[in-house]
């Protein structure tokens, strides 16, 4: 795969970071800048520019005078993370409240529809995306540049996390329903039974995410 766009150093982290959350690049891998740069077509400047964005986040771990690894799922971490996430997700919808319409409700129920419908013919990334998109909706109806900021900032460190998660349909059709749920209420103006089932969404799959690590 050879990158001809510009950016030569976004392009770069955004397909290292789709191998990883796809699994392409696994938790223990190695990755050697040398390699990367002949497969991709491009100069090592950019691929350890974007191994060291990578690394910020969480995602590769380098020793010094040693190699570069994909970093393990830390459940401690995630557990962390999820747990500012449903509280800021909480806020965002909270702040979203004065700015629902019936097209929201319809824009939420199209994309939670897709998710049920497509899912035997989706791959895992698809319904993470259409995941995401669920709630993007909602971050966005917030108004809230910053928040919005924050929250992109620290769903990157879980989507890899989701991908796995969404592997079993079971769980796509728990998060379909507790999906509905959140609409249910939003169509009734309850506003705090709508937070509650947004952070139970969230809960329910760190929840899920912990069984499945235990088996």
């Amino acid at each position: 795969m050879l990158i001809k766009r510009t950016f030569l150093r976004e392009e770069a982290y955004n397909i290292l970071l789709e191998w990883i959350i796809v699994g392409k690049l696994s938790p223990g891998d190695k990755v050697r800048d040398v390699e990367l740069s002949e497969e991709l077509g491009i100069s090592r400047t950019p691929i350890r520019e974007a191994l060291l964005r990578l690394e910020e986040e969480g995602f590769v771990v380098t020793k010094p005078n040693r190699s570069t690894t994909i970093a393990p799922i830390d459940l401690d971490q995630l557990t962390s993370t999820y747990s500012i996430v449903w509280t800021l997700e909480a806020l965002a919808l909270e702040e979203a409240f004065p700015h629902f319409t019936s097209q929201t409700i319809d824009e939420l129920t199209n994309i939670n529809e897709q998710i049920l419908v497509d899912s035997p013919s989706l791959h895992q990334l698809d319904i993470v995306q259409l995941d995401n998109a669920f709630h993007d909706v909602i971050i966005a109806l917030s108004k809230n540049e910053e928040l919005q900021k924050i929250l992109h900032r620290l769903k990157a460190k879980i989507r890899r996390a989701e991908f796995y998660y969404f592997q079993k349909e079971e769980s796509v059709q728990a998060s379909y329903k507790e999906h509905r749920l959140v609409i249910k209420h939003l169509e009734q103006k309850d506003w705090e039974k709508a937070k509650e089932a947004l952070m139970n969404n969230w809960k329910h799959s760190l929840m899920q995410m912990k069984q499945q690590n235990k088996r």
